[in-house]
């Protein structure tokens, strides 16, 4: 049996459309061979009724309240599936979603982590709004992969909760994984879409993932080597001159001033992290 994780808080209207994908009456595969778990991390509850209206085919849960890597853990722990898939509630599963995942596992019998893919729903508008795409692989992105429950939980004790804030974590696992010697597969036409949304808080959420990522420098310093100063001054030199200036216009400077605080941002970071490093 395939296990759906998807964690939520507070956003039943995004998380509306992403069941409508996984419903029964639209994957492809027979409603037997899967279950859908909702973990819910508002104090509220606010999906409990609303699952029990419209979604009667799903699992509820209350979640910890201790951020989305416990959340997710949380849904794992209370999965009956052998298969964990992550899927984050702004997302829009493919109706083969599921039937290619069940397909890819008969197939890749000795592979226990497989990468799905993730498209966005139209072109960029602005240069504001993110999302986490990935069309060729490379990335264990949390919002659309599965993997074999017992690895999950017992090799690799899921997600790291000790990370202060919602990024990195997804990365780490796939650190841990690589590191396990763990081999895994990405599977082009597994994909969800991930729209286009507005950071309206770029600042302090660029801000929040730095931490997450001196957290995860703390926990592997032979990273190191690969996240410095001179990595987040080319982020900081390709973000501005080779997208921010040179897309302003194409964009009607939507988002620019947002855009321009993500980049100084990661200016700021290519100093502090020199330091931090050389603290380490």
């Amino acid at each position: 049996m395939l296990s759906i994780i998807i964690p939520t808080c507070n956003r039943n209207d995004l998380l509306a459309m992403c069941l409508d994908c996984l419903n029964p009456q639209f994957q492809t595969i027979n409603a037997a061979n899967y279950e859908v778990i909702v973990t819910d991390d508002s104090k509220q509850n606010r999906a409990r009724q609303f699952i029990k209206e419209n979604y009667t085919w799903v699992k509820w849960i209350a979640g910890p309240q201790r951020g989305p890597a416990a959340n997710r853990n949380n849904g794992a722990r209370n999965a009956k599936g052998e298969w964990l898939i992550f899927i984050d509630d702004d997302c829009l599963p493919d109706k083969q979603l599921l039937e290619i995942y069940q397909t890819a596992i008969l197939s890749n019998e000795k592979i226990l982590v497989f990468e799905g893919c993730i498209k966005t729903d139209r072109v960029q508008q602005s240069l504001a709004e993110e999302s986490p795409v990935n069309e060729t692989g490379g990335y264990l992105w949390s919002c659309n992969f599965m993997i074999n429950k017992k690895i999950f939980l017992h090799d690799l004790n899921g997600f790291d909760e000790k990370f202060p804030f919602a990024a990195m974590e997804d990365v780490d696992l796939d650190y841990r994984l690589s590191k396990s010697g763990f081999s895994k597969v990405f599977l082009k036409n597994a994909y969800v879409v991930h729209p286009w949304r507005v950071q309206k808080k770029m600042w302090t959420i660029t801000l929040n993932r730095f931490k997450s990522t001196l957290y995860f420098l703390k926990k592997h310093p032979e990273k190191k080597k690969e996240i410095n100063s001179k990595y987040y001054f080319i982020a900081f030199f390709n973000g501005f001159f080779k997208n921010t200036l040179k897309n302003a216009f194409k964009y009607k400077f939507k988002g620019f001033f947002s855009k321009v605080n993500y980049d100084i941002l990661q200016l700021y970071f290519s100093v502090y992290i020199s330091i931090y490093n050389r603290q380490g």
